[in-house]
Order: structure tokens, then sequence, then C-alpha cells
């Protein structure tokens, strides 16, 4: 009996403080982000936006990133190389993740709680999680001593119209681990990884269903800072398939040996990726032909 009774008044005690819990989160106040948010190509050709980090021009010499003389220089070297079969420039050839800002150039899941909104990415692009803290922190004292690739962000929601309703998302990332790319073509972020990234994460005012991340990028790789505008549209299906696995390394045929990067063939046989590229060294491999 005494067991019922206290089975009986613990279940009493969680059914009261439900309620409270459930009222200390308001997401009436904030944007309806809910559902799968596809990143949309823009209608200018390309084929894919995920492919260069301003979705609005082509890839490449095209997106005219306001490069430093230097950094220009390593770009140009870089495409020189990737012409030629070698992955210079794009460090994810080695599954290692893209990074703050290339993440965003994926599709996203975004899932706004109390102190803090996550941000999942769901394609090709790579598994990806960011936490934006809401709770009104500061960044730590110990983020530049453990950087991370998607580095470390801090938000806070505004209520621009006064409504009394969040409609924009403010974020600035810091601690960000490199090296990174801005996209495959070989346009570095600076090797000091130093990168400031701000972001203005809104919904369209006349289209609910379009999202709106501009990403202004501070880097010492860049001459002034780097201001992209990556827009998404609500899938229609009201049961999204979350398409969140993504495991690089399955079907990477990539292989580094010293500074030389080599390919796979489909039989696993190590082939040059470059014209005329020199095998690597065997010398341990005793007597070889």
């Amino acid at each position: 009996m005494r067991l019922r009774s206290f089975i009986g008044a613990t279940a009493l005690m969680i059914a009261s403080l439900a309620p409270l819990g459930a009222q200390a989160f308001d997401d009436s106040k904030y944007p309806d982000l809910k559902g799968l948010w596809r990143l949309i190509a823009v209608p200018n050709g390309l084929a894919s936006t995920s492919f260069q980090f301003d979705p609005h021009r082509p890839a490449g010499r095209a997106q005219q990133a306001p490069l430093t003389p230097e950094y220009q220089a390593i770009f140009e070297a870089n495409m020189a190389e990737q012409s030629q079969g070698g992955q210079a420039g794009d460090p994810t050839y080695k599954c290692l993740p893209s990074g703050m800002p290339r993440v965003m150039g994926a599709n996203l899941e975004i899932v706004v709680l109390p102190e803090a909104t996550q941000i999942n990415a769901l394609n090709g692009a790579g598994n990806f999680h960011r936490w934006i803290y809401t709770d009104g922190r500061d960044f730590p004292d110990f983020m530049a001593d453990n950087p991370q690739f998607n580095g470390y962000s801090i938000g806070r929601w505004l209520d621009e119209d006064g409504s009394g309703r969040y409609s924009t998302l403010v974020v600035e990332t810091r601690g960000i681990q490199g090296p990174r790319a801005f996209e495959s073509t070989g346009i570095v972020l600076h090797s000091d990884n130093q990168t400031i990234v701000k972001e203005l994460i809104y919904l369209d005012k006349d289209e609910p269903n379009v999202l709106h991340d501009e990403i202004t990028t501070i880097d010492h790789a860049l001459s002034r800072p780097w201001t992209v505008i990556k827009d998404y549209r609500r899938a229609k299906s009201d049961r999204p398939i979350w398409w969140i696995e993504s495991v690089c390394t399955e079907n990477n045929e990539h292989v580094t040996i010293g500074d030389e990067v080599y390919f796979l063939s489909a039989g696993g046989l190590l082939m040059p990726s470059k014209k005329d590229q020199s095998p690597p060294d065997l010398r341990y491999f005793g007597s070889h032909k």
C-alpha cells in the first residue's frame, strides 16, 4: 500500500509540473521554422547552388571573392592544380568537415529551443550540427584553445516591428577551426583561423515558406567583409524524409601520400590523379618493379 501511495503521489507531482514546463517556452513568439528547408536553385542555368559559396554567381573566379593579393594568388594556384586533376584548396576531399560558413550550403532542419537554436544539415555536404546559444551568454574563454569546424555561435532574437513576435535571428560565430574553403574551387580562408561569421536568419516577408540566411564573413584572406545571401524553400511534404546519414570515408577514392594525392581505381589499384604524376616512394616495400 505504501508503494502504491508513493507511485500515485509521484505521478500527481509529475502531472502538476508538466504544464509549468510546457508554459516556460512559448513558441508562438518565434517564427515557424519547422520542416525541411531545401537550398533554392538560382535561375541562372547553374546546376547546383551548393557547389558555389554565393549561389547567385557561378563558381570559381565568377564568385568575385574580395581576396587579398596573397590569397588571390593562392586561389589561382589552387585552380591551376585542380585543372591538372589535383585537389588543392578543398580540404573536404580528405573527409574533413566543410566548416563555417560553407556548411550553410546544405538542406537544413532548424529546431528552436528556449535557450538555443539547433541547425542540422541533411544532404551530401556532410552531417553537421550547429548550436546557436540564445541564452544571453558571451563567448567563453576556452573557445580559442578549443576551436571547432562549425565554431561557437551566439545569437539573439529580434522583434523588428514591435509585434511581440521575433522575426530575425542575429548570429555571430567565432572559434572556427581550419583548414576551410568557401567552396570546392579553392577559395580558401586564412590559415590563422581568426574568422568571424555574422548571420541574419529570417523568413521572407511575403513568402513564409522561404528562408534567408545573410552571411557576412570577416577573414584575413579577404580585403573586406564578404556578404552573400542563401535562400531556402520549405519542403511541401508534411512528412519529410530526413536523409541525415552521410559517411564521407565510405566511398572516398582519394589517397594522400606525403604531399601528393592519388586515386583508387574501381579495382582498388593506386592510380595517378594528375598527368605525369610520379609514383609514391616505395623504399619500404623491398624489391619492386
